[in-house]
């Protein structure tokens, strides 16, 4: 009985995830699909559609012809450096005899390909490649088409299956916004210069006191008002017009922050390292500018805290502009670090958030909305997100978010405005001409304003 179409094509995927080690997950978010999704197209409970199609042959580097031509055809047809070159390959039963495909290449110019592989064949002589020049399996499957389209693709598919409903797809869209969110990260980390720990062991310091409660990680947030202006505008001494901006997605901002790539190590000593990330133990100094709120944020006990990254590199640049003493490092727990793990998804966030906000899609802006915020809240330690378990990412970006905040703050001070306010993670009030300062928008270089009020008047 002569196999469908639909029949080969499952067979061909089988037969090509066998040759390339890719497992479900690897392939679906390679396609714009969730592992259910291409788990159904698999077993027939659904169909796969002609974007299927032409993303699978994308992603396996052969025309679309080829891949539905059978699987002996379209297994010879792929590529090379898609097959796995380290260890043995078990060969899977395609069709009736048919040439076998290519086994894979050997690194010296003289190797000659065998038939077909069921052992490693001997070296032809001791000058052979040496086993570390060999290439790495590859972790994740390479996306089929730019990053960005991985949203945009959600999106319509969600539209479509609400029948036009934005309400619905809204919904529908915001609800698996975390699982969609890894498939953006894992699809954005392809080809990265590092290959990050998603579940390396916790540092004591970074697990919870309770089970509902805290560690002991101070990340910075702000509750600053200038005590100086608000007491003179108690007296009537002055009044003072003041705008409350709003720093737009300021945790996709935040995503651009340097992040430890493995396991965090302890270390003692006041030395810091720019190249590492973590958490450190600091006596944080003597904050000596009352005008302007310090990177420490709301704390107002005296002593040695925990802090992150991003506050302790803000309170050493500050003790460089004289605004502090320097912090003092009494131990540290750290990685090797890199700023630029999220930037690739960041990117691809952003471009999708522009676009939607040049077009008013709502839709899109809260999905995309829900699903950076939904990756910081989730990357500790929830049960929403079983992917990853980085408590130190999820304080790191936190942290960044309100430097960045900070920074906002020193930028106008510098610029002449009163800073009047700083709280939350995107507040930031003050007095004058902000727009001579920061652009007005809803672009993440820009903010907007939220509310007027004098102060001094009728607060």
């Amino acid at each position: 009985m002569t196999m469908s179409t639909e029949e080969t094509l499952r067979l061909t995927v089988a037969a090509l995830m066998q040759l390339t080690r890719e497992r479900q997950p690897d392939v679906a978010a390679a396609i714009g699909l969730t592992q259910p999704q291409l788990s159904r197209r698999q077993s027939g409970k659904s169909s796969w559609t002609l974007t299927d199609c032409d993303r699978l042959a994308a992603h396996w580097g052969m025309p679309t012809l080829d891949l539905l031509a059978g699987p002996t055809h379209a297994a010879g047809c792929l590529p090379a450096a898609r097959r796995p070159t380290v260890g043995t390959q078990t060969a899977m039963p395609l069709a009736p005899p048919a040439p076998a495909p290519p086994a894979p290449r050997r690194a010296t110019p003289t190797a000659t390909p065998a038939p077909a592989e069921t052992a490693p064949a001997p070296a032809p002589a001791p000058a052979a490649a040496a086993p570390s020049s060999a290439p790495r399996t590859p972790r994740r499957a390479a996306p089929a088409g730019p990053l960005p389209d991985l949203i945009r693709d959600r999106v319509a598919a969600a539209l479509t299956e609400a029948g036009g409903d934005t309400d619905a797809a809204q919904a529908a869209l915001i609800k698996r916004a975390v699982p969609d969110v890894m498939a953006l990260f894992a699809a954005s980390r392809v080809g990265g210069r590092y290959e990050h720990s998603e579940f390396p062991p916790t540092a004591d310091i970074l697990q919870k006191r309770r089970q509902k409660g805290a560690d002991s990680i101070w990340e910075g947030r702000p509750k600053w008002r200038s005590a100086d202006l608000h007491r003179a505008a108690r007296a009537g001494h002055i009044a003072m017009d003041v705008t409350a901006l709003d720093m737009n997605a300021a945790y996709l901002a935040a995503l651009k922050t340097w992040l430890p790539i493995g396991k965090l190590m302890h270390s003692e000593g006041d030395r810091h390292d720019p190249k590492r990330s973590g958490v450190h133990l600091v006596d944080p100094g003597e904050w000596t500018t009352p005008d302007l709120p310090s990177p420490l944020g709301s704390r107002q006990e005296p002593g040695p805290l925990w802090i992150t990254e991003p506050t302790l590199r803000a309170l050493i640049r500050c003790a460089k502009m004289d605004l502090c003493t320097p912090p003092k490092i009494m131990e540290s727990w750290t990685s090797g670090a890199s700023e630029g793990l999220l930037e690739k998804m960041r990117r691809a966030l952003v471009t999708v958030r522009d676009e939607a906000i040049a077009n008013n899609d709502e839709v899109t802006t809260e999905y995309v909305k829900s699903m950076y915020s939904k990756f910081v809240s989730t990357i500790g330690e929830s049960a929403a997100n079983r992917e990853i378990r980085r408590p130190d990412w999820m304080h790191i970006i936190r942290s960044q978010a309100f430097v960045n905040l900070w920074l906002k703050a020193h930028k106008a001070h510098e610029a002449g405005l009163t800073v009047v306010q700083m709280s939350g993670t995107d507040e930031l009030h003050v007095s004058g001409d902000w727009r001579k300062v920061f652009p007005e928008g809803r672009g993440l270089s820009q903010v907007k304003a939220k509310s007027i009020y004098t102060l001094g008047g009728n607060e």
